[in-house]
């Protein structure tokens, strides 16, 4: 990633939750221990049916009495009223602020050369009162700025930064074997767990009660983890959503996202399965990519 470079994502949404127990309301929902979020720490986390399935994933950032949620702006509304829903009689009030914000990326080496910035995952610093952390999911996706649309322009002027085009930033991403764009496809088809969650910082085994934490909490201790999340690379031919992948005749998963940066859930631990083999699908031929976090 280029230091002078930076990438504004306009696919990604914002809502804002605040009030007096909004610590407690999403302390009891999320995966992640919001009391871990400050001024100088933002977290990745997630959503999960009481079965421990994907729903939905975000980041939470301090922002003055309460936090950004940043997520994918596709799934902003269903993400909306399903915070609605479990409000109940708790005192926060949720706003969603997508019209009014944006996000832009820069590279880890531009945010470690500002000031009281510190080379940790989730390390938030403010430039012009807005904040501005470092991926915790990982370092090498750079730093995210929530910033508002009419300080935008002269925001990244004053940073030198030129905007680039975010093909770029999507293909580290996928590098990574971190899904960004078309989450909503994961839903209700894989474990939140299988999602990498814990590897990308989005899982705090010892916070307590949260939805979803039993099955999650059981499949980690129980080392039941047999699936995981990969991103896929096609050497050739074409797939679709739910095409299986097949050594042979031996099934070895199936693709969930299928866009311009494709993901399958994999049976990872199965003998017939290496990061270095072609396999089938459909009527393409691919490769499981290795991301960097797996031994």
């Amino acid at each position: 990633m280029n230091k002078n470079n930076v990438y504004i994502l306009e696919e990604r949404g914002i809502l804002y939750i605040n009030g007096q127990d909004t610590e407690a309301f999403l302390q009891n929902l999320i995966s992640n221990d919001i009391r871990k979020v400050n001024t100088n720490l933002s977290c990745f986390a997630s959503l999960l049916t009481p079965q421990g399935k994907y729903l939905y994933e975000f980041f939470i950032v301090k922002h003055k009495s309460g936090y950004f949620i940043e997520c994918e702006k596709k799934i902003i509304e269903e993400l909306y009223k399903k915070f609605e829903l479990y409000k109940l009689r708790s005192r926060v009030e949720i706003l969603n602020l997508s019209n009014e914000f944006v996000i832009a990326v820069l590279s880890k080496e531009k945010f470690l050369s500002l000031e009281h910035s510190k080379n940790l995952p989730g390390h938030t610093i403010k430039f012009r009162e807005d904040p501005l952390y470092l991926d915790p999911r990982h370092t090498d996706l750079g730093a995210r700025l929530i910033i508002n649309l009419e300080k935008l322009h002269l925001s990244l002027k004053l940073l030198k930064l030129k905007s680039s085009n975010i093909d770029d930033y999507y293909s580290i991403s996928s590098d990574l074997g971190i899904p960004q764009i078309n989450t909503d496809k994961l839903q209700n088809n894989i474990f939140g767990i299988e999602c990498n969650l814990e590897e990308l910082n989005g899982i705090d085994f010892k916070k307590g009660c949260y939805i979803g934490q039993e099955n999650t909490a059981r499949i980690k201790l129980k080392n039941k983890l047999s699936k995981r999340l990969f991103s896929v690379e096609k050497i050739k031919g074409n797939f679709t959503k739910d095409n299986i992948i097949k050594d042979n005749n031996f099934e070895l998963g199936k693709i969930l996202i299928f866009d311009q940066y494709p993901f399958a859930v994999i049976k990872f631990k199965d003998k017939n399965f290496k990061f270095e083999k072609k396999y089938k699908c459909g009527d393409a031929v691919i490769r499981i990519k290795k991301p960097s976090w797996v031994i």
